[in-house]
């Protein structure tokens, strides 16, 4: 008999009827589905690193979909970042805008899948198990979340019947592929301090979800994508927080997470890879959206028009914020990215000849 899917949904942040009002239709609609487990937990973003909603999580050991209010790039490294780790499933639910999204930090302005964590050999093997992220700002409809939810507990159950035969191999793309995909343990985090919680237990019925409940207060951290990641450290000099560390094999890892600026997203700005999320962040690119690695296409296009490049712009962002810890200014004299100077140019594209052609029309 195929293992039971977990499915886990993660509330907002606020109590807004009409999100609380999707949350619970879901669960109603999948309870009592023979294939199918429901646990509830609070936001994602949130929970404390050794908190009630973590080891939760921790502790279901199959395949989960994870429901939440964030970008599905962004809910997946959240979870790696706790060390719940798996290769991250396709989804038939396209990705939405966020424009109705609340505005947790008013001050800031405004697809396909990435491989599973897949990255250096020091990060150890990822469970043999499969991590889908839905985006509940997707639809309103709760059926659209079922019917990908049951298509998905189809797709687990076909994908452990093919594991259980063990003269079988795949035909052809769609089939299990050996994954040297890696993982690191789970980042430290000093943030528990202060966080409570229960965890109810799974009711023998069916009838009732599993719910966790955990209090504690909004957090603002940056998670790294290690499937897009270099390890150049650019964010380890530009950041003057300590927020950023290396472990034992000198991989970067989020150290001090508490300690970043809430509302400052300088580090993402300067990562050449976008590798750096900031889940609640209203520019989508830093937010998790999966818009690919944009970075020097956002620095372009925005000289193009004239206004600050993203450099100069996390600059600005970084001295605010020192200025506000009661700290001096730097500019630009500490922490711009250098570890990458040495490297060859990138090849020219249409982007490059569109600059110089505005560049000679001098306007």
């Amino acid at each position: 008999m195929a293992p039971r899917l977990t499915v886990v949904v993660s509330q907002g942040r606020s109590n807004h009827p009409q999100k609380r009002q999707l949350e619970e239709q879901i669960v109603a609609q999948l309870l009592g589905s023979p294939r199918i487990e429901v646990t509830v937990i609070p936001h994602l973003y949130d929970l404390q690193p050794e908190g009630t909603g973590v080891l939760c999580l921790r502790g279901i050991s199959g395949s989960m979909v994870v429901l939440s209010w964030l970008y599905p790039r962004a809910a997946f490294w959240v979870l790696d970042r706790h060390g719940i780790r798996g290769h991250r499933g396709q989804t038939q639910l396209r990705q939405g805008d966020d424009s109705g999204e609340e505005e947790d930090f008013p001050d800031e302005s405004p697809t396909s899948e990435d491989p599973a964590s897949e990255t250096t050999p020091e990060r150890g093997p990822v469970p043999d198990r499969w991590i889908y992220c839905l985006d509940l700002r997707v639809a309103d409809d709760p059926g659209a979340f079922v019917e990908e939810i049951h298509r998905i507990a189809q797709e687990c159950s076909a994908r452990a019947e093919q594991q259980s035969q063990p003269s079988s191999a795949p035909t052809n793309g769609q089939g299990m592929q050996t994954l040297v995909a890696l993982s690191l343990p789970a980042e430290s985090d000093n943030s528990s301090e202060g966080a409570s919680g229960s965890l109810s237990p799974p009711s023998p019925n069916d009838s009732q979800p599993r719910r966790v409940e955990e209090s504690g207060p909004r957090r603002w951290y940056p998670v790294i994508d290690y499937s897009r990641c270099t390890n150049c450290l650019e964010c380890l000099d530009f950041c003057l927080f300590g927020v950023y560390g290396v472990d034992g094999h000198q991989n970067i890892v989020v150290q001090q997470p508490d300690n970043c600026r809430k509302g400052c997203p300088a580090c993402s700005r300067v990562c050449p890879a976008g590798a750096i999320i900031f889940p609640e962040h209203k520019t989508p690119a830093i937010a998790g959206a999966d818009t690919g690695q944009e970075t020097g296409l956002k620095i372009d296009l925005s000289k193009l028009f004239g206004a600050p490049d993203a450099l100069e712009l996390a600059v600005e962002e970084r001295d605010r914020e020192l200025v506000a810890a009661g700290r001096e200014a730097v500019g630009m004299s500490v922490g711009v990215p250098k570890r990458q100077a040495g490297k060859p140019p990138a090849a020219r594209d249409e982007l490059d000849d569109l600059i110089d052609a505005v560049d000679e029309l001098e306007l």
